[in-house]
């Protein structure tokens, strides 16, 4: 009789894995085999994700997780802007659930369509659902459901604070096992909780200085609903970069785009290839020289890569929160670089003046 036993990652930690046989949840830690040979040059930085369906040796103490299956689909991103790895975020699922707030924080139409094009290009059904509609007005959220369902994208307008929409959410989670996948603070978790309110997931308020969210989902977990339905909850996001989408096959990722038949030599076609290798895998980037010049989305809103610092002696400007106490007058201070340290630490700069006299 063979010890291995086949089972569904649930959750997954640094070191360990929860993983899902016969009704029950076991930890067992990943083979060293699945990590490569040489780990500084493997290409995927987790080789385990939730949704995964893998093979455990129970009868090792702890239990290993000895080999994952092939995937039928997966979601991946650039795992950061300093580590050009694959970061699965979830395997085996049948649709994502793109969770975007109207307001506070406010809608990223550009990290939606990214998301999008990462889906299309691992066949993954989407989902749009636009919370705290009772905290937007009626223009913006026509403008923004107008825009995504031409795609056409089903859209589902919801308030967690209101209860509004979650009859339509979960027909749209029945059956199914969805990815809830968004911003921090947009109201992923609040949603689940509203729609099944035992499961007391961690929800946090939104940041005053940042207006964003602080991140209170640190791991993805899976969560089974008791309308049959399979929720991925996964932690919150900023910034998201798709994984190996080829420049020459972004355009495919946008069906409003692929349909047209001009669109290769529109000047929005010319600007979904240079985001293409804006958000692709480094050495995609570095074929195109004009990559990064310029993002666009859907709703019209757009941003440009920040132009690096000049070291020459040209003043620095320094927000007038890095320190009260910083020389000059007005929202911005004027302060040579002999008086500025430079190292950087999330968006703020403290002076010199200040370190010495603390």
């Amino acid at each position: 009789m063979t010890s291995l036993q086949t089972g569904r990652v649930v959750r997954t930690d640094a070191k360990v894995c929860h993983v899902l046989v016969d009704g029950r949840v076991i930890q067992a830690a990943p083979r060293g085999a699945l990590y490569g040979q040489d780990a500084e040059r493997r290409s995927e930085k987790n080789p385990v994700a939730v949704g995964d369906d893998v093979e455990v040796d129970v009868t090792s103490s702890p239990a290993s997780l000895k080999r994952v299956l092939p995937r039928r689909n997966q979601l991946s991103r650039v795992a950061s802007s300093h580590d050009p790895r694959e970061q699965v975020l979830a395997a085996n699922v049948d649709q994502l659930v793109v969770v975007g707030s109207l307001a506070k924080p406010g809608f990223s139409s550009n990290r939606t369509d990214r998301i999008f094009a990462a889906c299309w290009w691992q066949h993954i059904p989407v989902k749009l659902v636009l919370n705290k509609t009772d905290l937007a007005s009626a223009e913006d959220l026509a403008s923004i459901q107008g825009t995504y369902e031409r795609i056409p994208i089903d859209v589902l307008p919801t308030s967690a604070a209101k209860s509004e929409g979650l009859d339509a959410l979960r027909e749209t989670l029945i059956g199914k096992t969805s990815v809830v996948y968004g911003a921090s603070g947009a109201g992923k978790s609040s949603l689940l909780n509203a729609r099944q309110p035992g499961l007391n997931l961690k929800v946090g308020k939104i940041s005053k200085f940042w207006d964003q969210g602080k991140h209170t989902t640190t791991f993805s977990l899976m969560h089974f609903l008791d309308i049959g339905a399979t929720v991925i909850d996964t932690p919150g996001i900023r910034v998201f970069r798709p994984y190996g989408i080829p420049p020459a096959s972004l355009r495919d990722c946008f069906p409003e785009r692929a349909s047209s038949n001009c669109a290769a030599s529109s000047p929005t076609a010319r600007t979904i290839t240079n985001r293409a290798a804006s958000c692709s895998t480094p050495s995609s980037r570095a074929r195109s020289p004009r990559a990064g010049t310029r993002v666009t989305s859907r709703c019209s809103t757009s941003c440009a890569r920040r132009p690096k610092r000049s070291r020459t002696s040209s003043p620095i400007r320094i927000p007038e929160f890095a320190h009260d106490s910083c020389p000059g007058t007005g929202r911005f201070s004027q302060v040579l670089p002999e008086q500025a340290c430079v190292r950087r630490n999330k968006r703020r700069r403290k002076c010199v003046a200040n370190h010495e006299r603390n």
